[in-house]
């Protein structure tokens, strides 16, 4: 077992590690870091925790390196969860709380989450087949061409022009906007998008085909979405770390293309008491992302739906501030939906 001041030693090679890229030796650790004791004792507790497999040497040089062991006790153990920067959190307030809709705050959740990180950030899309249809909208543009509007109740909103077979004047739009209103509205998205669909049947034979192209619009606005999927940003941050990455980037470049992928290891990882989840290198199950670590937090559409979000990058990351903005955007997040 690791004494605690063997522990201190882990969590400065640690932080000097990610700060430099070097491994970290004894003398540097005793100029650097006010221990109070000689080179060779850092170096009698460096030897401890090689034996224990929490840090190794990566060649011949007096210098060590944690091991994916030696991340794991940091995160658990040692890892300073500081809170953001005034200015990191005025920078969230003002950046997502600009945001149109669902798709626009998250796009933009992801896009800041990278910059605060320097790593790939992923936020998954509430679970919409679990929401209900809110609102739908038809606006005319031409005589024969409609806007249709879907909303649901987790704040998404999907568009579509329609091109439609006859012309249609602004009363009989509202007739039909009407109805499918009362058809659907309040439903799951699958019964809505049945519901939906028997509209036409209601029209007479000379308006039923009008009905019938704005219906196929409207199912397909509610359906398309109901499967998870996640929004990425910052993947050009891999090519900035690609030397941290031993074996090859390409298997990491590859996971993260597979969403299917992402979305498993989300559901895989249980979140901790502070709401924070953390796989690191070979904990990973997923194929390809034995050489990353995948920081992931949960946030709550306004329906109340959990999902999750986080940033993926080698082990080498620094994961206090990491885990702090994880956290900090995914309560940000979950109060400005819940606002929606």
């Amino acid at each position: 077992m690791a004494s605690e001041r063997s522990l201190e030693v882990l969590r400065v090679i640690v932080q000097d590690y990610v700060s430099s890229r070097e491994p970290v030796g004894s003398k540097a650790i005793v100029e650097r870091h006010g221990f109070g004791v000689s080179a060779a004792t850092i170096r009698n507790d460096m030897a401890q925790l090689e034996e224990e497999e929490l840090i190794a040497a990566p060649h011949t040089s007096s210098g060590r390196i944690p091991t994916d062991k030696g991340y794991r006790v940091f995160v658990d153990q040692l890892a300073d969860l500081r809170p953001l920067s005034p200015a990191q959190k005025q920078a969230i307030e003002t950046f997502l709380g600009s945001s149109l809709d669902l798709d626009d705050v998250l796009s933009r959740t992801v896009r800041l989450l990278s910059q605060f990180t320097g790593q790939v950030a992923m936020v998954q899309y509430p679970t919409l087949s679990r929401t209900t249809l809110r609102h739908i909208e038809l606006v005319p543009i031409a005589h024969d061409r409609v806007l249709t509007v879907v909303i649901t109740d987790g704040g998404h909103v999907a568009q579509r022009v329609v091109d439609l077979p006859e012309p249609a004047d602004e009363e009989f739009l509202a007739d039909l906007r009407a109805r499918f209103v009362t058809a659907a509205a309040g439903s799951a998205l699958q019964a809505a998008a049945e519901a939906l669909a028997a509209v036409p049947a209601q029209f007479a034979p000379d308006r039923a085909s009008t009905a019938a192209a704005v219906a196929t619009a409207l199912v397909d606005q509610v359906l398309e979405n109901r499967q998870d999927r996640i929004v990425l940003a910052g993947t050009g941050n891999l090519a900035r770390t690609e030397r941290d990455f031993p074996g090859s980037i390409h298997p990491v470049l590859d996971a993260i293309e597979e969403q299917v992928v992402l979305l498993r290891l989300f559901r895989e990882m249980a979140l901790d008491q502070n709401g924070i989840a953390v796989s690191i290198g070979r904990e990973n199950t997923v194929s390809g992302l034995a050489e990353a670590s995948v920081l992931t937090s949960g946030y709550s559409s306004s329906s109340g739906e959990l999902a999750h979000l986080g940033v993926l990058g080698p082990t080498r990351m620094d994961y206090s501030n990491n885990m702090a903005a994880v956290r900090a955007v995914a309560r940000y997040l979950s109060r400005l939906l819940g606002e929606g």
